[in-house]
């Protein structure tokens, strides 16, 4: 499993995922789920994935392929597509061939694979914007009235974000929602694990304007993480019935 979330802000957008990748207690390793095409001042499109390896891994090899390949069109590439809404249905499409590809291979096992991504992006003259792509190619976009979309396990960080984030927040503390976010879901689900990578895209920059790994027993996140549960447990005793 894992933990994705992706905020549409009027000042920009504040992506963040976990690393970790489980297919069982004894089989736990570290894979990158957030991966970032980009023509600096022209387009920025960060990908952000959840689900199974084999299907995200190959569906973003393919839309790399797809960018370098030298017949490329509006219609194929994502850093060529006219709008990100096309972006978001070229992703779609990509994904939802994956999928059933993947799933043939696995129909004699009687298993299944799956996978679900968010889009954020920007081109230039363009909005910002944010899908959640579903594993049928099929998406969905952030608004104002939901300025956030969270993949994969996102029950236990979903209430800070439906009480603390707006458009109108800001990036400083659009960054400390998600990594509140994320710690809430660290501590109540094992199959969300550090490194965590965090991105910010500045309204208009077209660009990645700022990143950051953050390594498990980072001060600064541990500091966080700590203020935060103090700051609950003092709310909790103040509460009177």
């Amino acid at each position: 499993m894992t933990y994705c979330v992706g905020l549409l802000l009027n000042d920009g957008m504040v992506c963040l995922s976990d690393t970790r990748t489980n297919a069982g207690l004894d089989n736990i390793a570290t894979y990158r789920k957030m991966f970032h095409f980009e023509e600096p001042g022209e387009r920025i499109i960060t990908i952000m994935t959840a689900g199974s390896l084999s299907v995200t891994q190959t569906t973003i090899a393919r839309l790399r392929e797809a960018v370098e390949d030298p017949d490329a069109t509006p219609e194929t590439s994502i850093l060529m597509a006219p709008t990100l809404l096309k972006v978001a249905s070229i992703i779609g499409d990509t994904l939802s061939s994956v999928r059933q590809d993947v799933n043939e291979k696995l129909e004699a096992s009687q298993t299944s694979a799956s996978a679900s991504m968010i889009v954020a992006g920007q081109r230039k003259g363009g909005t910002m914007r944010l899908f959640l792509i579903y594993p049928e190619g099929n998406f969905i976009e952030a608004t104002e009235d939901t300025p956030f979309l969270q993949i994969g396990e996102h029950k236990y960080g979903k209430p800070i974000l439906d009480r603390v984030v707006k458009p109108t927040t800001s990036i400083q503390d659009a960054e400390k929602a998600v990594l509140l976010s994320m710690d809430s879901t660290l501590r109540s689900n094992l199959s969300v694990g550090m490194p965590l990578d965090l991105c910010v895209i500045e309204r208009d920059a077209c660009r990645v304007s700022r990143t950051r790994r953050i390594e498990a027993g980072d001060p600064a996140f541990r500091a966080m993480s700590e203020a935060w549960s103090q700051a609950l447990r003092e709310g909790f005793q103040q509460i009177v019935l």
